[in-house]
């Protein structure tokens, strides 16, 4: 990808601009490759993470808190991602009985089940979106962004 032709510009950008442009162009990918694979199943990026969360819970409920903290990104409308999964029938909604100020979230079987479906059409996005690169410019990749 050529950031210059990607947004159209003939003047040299300062490297450091030039590669958080780039990065920002290779997210915006990525997003959009990522969507694309969950488009079929009527799930978000961030639905789809929350189900991931809740699957990693081991049938232990999880509350909105616990979510927002784990989401691969932050927002603070994790109420209304689980409102669209509850109205989907993946995930369920309950008062906890000890303190009933606490909400606790469940992954349901309907929800185990589509989940099990959309990894298989994720990790094939995720092979195609790094099918470029050997397994050793992946680590390589990896280390470099562990730097941020």
């Amino acid at each position: 990808m050529n950031v210059e032709k990607v947004i159209k510009t003939t003047k040299k950008i300062p490297l450091e601009s030039r590669t958080l442009i780039h990065m920002t162009l290779v997210h915006h990918k990525v997003n959009e490759i990522l969507a694309s694979a969950l488009k079929p199943f009527g799930i978000s990026l961030q639905q789809f993470n929350v189900l991931r969360i809740l699957r990693g819970q081991k049938g232990l409920p999880a509350n909105l808190f616990t979510l927002n903290e784990r989401m691969v990104t932050k927002m603070s409308n994790t109420t209304r991602l689980v409102d669209k999964l509850i109205a989907k029938g993946y995930v369920d909604r309950t008062i906890c009985e000890a303190n009933r100020r606490k909400v606790e979230i469940t992954l349901t079987d309907n929800g185990s089940t589509a989940l099990s479906e959309m990894d298989i059409a994720v990790a094939n996005a995720e092979k195609m979106a790094v099918q470029r690169f050997t397994k050793k410019e992946l680590e390589e990749l990896n280390n470099l962004l562990d730097k941020f």
